[in-house]
């Protein structure tokens, strides 16, 4: 979680609350409200096996009309068959009568296990009661990021502030996420939210492209999730539709965001001591450098080798090797925490025992490689594979 204050954009009202699906005890409704429609867009899991609230919400964004967002954790409502799209359209309505809107117009998000249906008196209960509890500051704002949290440490929250024409735009996200992390989203549930004015296409290019260069470049243990839902909701409550130089401050603006939010997901990874920073260089295309950052940060033999400080190149190097896009063997070079230890095809000398304690020193090991004298490059943050990991998910559900 960051310690930096949170900003929250005008035009929303946020909750969460204790329904009472979670064993737990801990909050588990959590709702986003617009004061008016607001533009959304989503991005979605690429899972083929996917939970009703993300069927749900492809059909009804991109759209601006968009009034609330319900979700709730501990349970996924994935493969629940039909009365799991029963019980997701009846959150909507439910949220929807109390607005006086369609239900098409609230979307949802829903996280935890699989394969149980939802308890639906305890969601209505909680949906009424978070639907008293709204409110507009950052208070509130936290409380609704915590009632989505599983088996997260800690909240993932943040914000940006920017000037555009001399007004103040806030972006501000929540996500939660901390096992079923890979490429392409994970069990990941983020809203962005923003008073910037925006057109539901805009709003979906722009989230795209924040999404590839984010979320979409970190892993915790490989596994996609049926429920990863990345959202934007942009209230148009300060300024003019964005354009030109100021939609291009506003994506930049966006993208640090979600790196920010991305790199709190791997850091808070189930069991994780340490997490990777990958940077490949040298590639034929970028696509090639991301695709074997991925790999390299995906490799168990890899992620151990950093949970135990180990500096093992061989293992970072052959994975690169069989990461599956060309690459030069002679030129491939790897640093580890600033030393470089792989020059060329051939290892160096090094002082292994002092870049250990680095390495254990150090919450984030920076890997960087080159691995021709391509253009392309990439960079992927992945989470190591501890001992606590492997216990916490073979108890998970016993």
């Amino acid at each position: 979680m960051t310690d930096k204050p949170l900003c929250v954009p005008n035009g929303f009202r946020f909750g969460g609350v204790i329904a009472g699906i979670k064993k737990s005890g801990k909050p588990d409704i959590s709702l986003i409200v617009g004061d008016q429609p607001l533009v959304a867009a989503g991005v979605y899991t690429t899972n083929q096996i996917v939970a009703a609230p993300v069927v749900w919400c492809r059909r009804n964004t991109p759209s601006q009309s968009v009034r609330a967002v319900i979700a709730n954790s501990g349970n996924a409502n994935a493969c629940t068959g039909e009365q799991g799209d029963a019980d997701t359209a009846e959150m909507c309505q439910r949220v929807a009568d109390a607005l006086g809107c369609d239900a098409s117009d609230v979307l949802v998000m829903s996280t935890g296990v699989i394969g149980n249906l939802l308890p639906m008196e305890k969601v209505r209960s909680g949906i009424d009661d978070v639907l008293q509890k709204l409110d507009t500051g950052v208070d509130a704002f936290v409380s609704a990021a915590q009632a989505i949290m599983t088996t997260d440490k800690s909240r993932k929250t943040c914000s940006r502030q920017l000037q555009i024409a001399d007004q103040t735009i806030t972006i501000t996200a929540m996500a939660k996420g901390a096992g079923m992390i890979a490429p392409n989203m994970a069990t990941m549930l983020s809203v962005v939210t923003t008073d910037a004015k925006l057109t539901p296409e805009q709003a979906t290019r722009l989230l795209k492209q924040a999404a590839d260069g984010s979320y979409n470049r970190v892993s915790v243990d490989g596994h996609a999730s049926t429920n990863d839902t990345l959202l934007l909701l942009a209230s148009g409550q300060v300024g003019e539709l964005l354009s030109g130089k100021d939609e291009t401050t506003f994506a930049n603006c966006l993208n640090e965001l979600c790196v920010e939010i991305a790199r709190e997901l791997v850091a808070d990874g189930e069991g994780a001591t340490h997490w990777m920073k990958i940077c490949v260089s040298g590639a034929q295309c970028d696509r090639d450098a991301e695709l074997i950052a991925r790999t390299v940060g995906a490799s168990p033999l890899v992620k151990t080798a950093i949970t135990g400080a180990d500096p093992n190149w061989g293992r970072i190097v052959s994975a690169v090797g069989y990461a599956g896009p060309p690459i030069e063997p002679t030129k491939t070079c790897l640093t580890l925490c600033g030393v470089l230890i792989y020059e060329n095809g051939r290892p160096l000398p090094y002082d292994a025992a002092s870049l250990s304690k680095t390495m254990s020193q150090s919450p984030e090991v920076l890997v960087e490689l080159i691995v021709g004298s391509g253009s392309g490059a990439g960079v992927h943050w992945a989470s190591d594979l501890t001992t606590t990991y492997v216990t916490f998910n073979s108890e998970y559900t016993t």
